[in-house]
């Protein structure tokens, strides 16, 4: 990790960089890891998309269109992203379902689950991506019940709000950058 904060958040399949996203860590404790994801801010996918990791992919440039923080406990299988609107209010949570984060040498690694869940900020909620779950779990890529535990564990805790929907970022805060060694695990 830089030491100005710029790390870097990747998805890692066959011990190998699947996605990777350029940002800045706000916050590291026991309690709670809190990233920041400018729009603008270097990242790489897989050609082709996101869906199901196969055995060979080449990773092209890409970028996301919206600020956002990435709030996660460590040891639990899941993040919570916050999404705002463009005059400043909470437009959503967005939990993604993951193996816990682990600390590397250039930020943070973890693997998605692939469900997800949108919870809109007057309460209600959606899941997402439940077919990605069953397929990478035919796969032999997940285990669907742990998953599925996580998922019921987070609606019956429901850590909404977070506490992080007032935060935004330092006005001169430059975008994060990938730092040097990203792609190496």
């Amino acid at each position: 990790m830089s030491r100005n904060g710029d790390a870097v958040w990747r998805d890692v399949h066959l011990g190998r960089v699947w996605r990777a996203q350029a940002c800045r860590i706000v916050e590291d404790s026991p309690q709670t890891i809190a990233l920041w994801i400018p729009a603008g801010a270097p990242a790489k996918v897989p050609a082709g998309g996101l869906r199901i990791p196969g055995d060979d992919w080449e990773l092209e440039d890409t970028a996301p269109t919206r600020d956002q923080i990435c709030v996660a406990r460590p040891g639990r299988a899941h993040s919570i992203y916050l999404f705002w609107t463009d005059d400043g209010e909470l437009d959503h949570w967005y939990v993604n379902f993951e193996q816990p984060l682990r600390r590397s040498l250039v930020g943070f690694d973890t693997f998605d689950e692939k469900l997800d869940l949108i919870v809109q900020a007057d309460g209600s909620y959606r899941w997402k991506d439940e077919d990605e779950l069953e397929q990478s779990a035919a796969l032999g890529l997940l285990d669907p019940e742990a998953v599925r535990m996580e998922a019921a564990r987070v609606v019956e805790e429901w850590p909404f709000p977070t506490g992080w929907e007032g935060w935004r970022p330092g006005a001169a805060w430059p975008l994060p950058q990938l730092p040097e060694g990203w792609h190496v695990v």
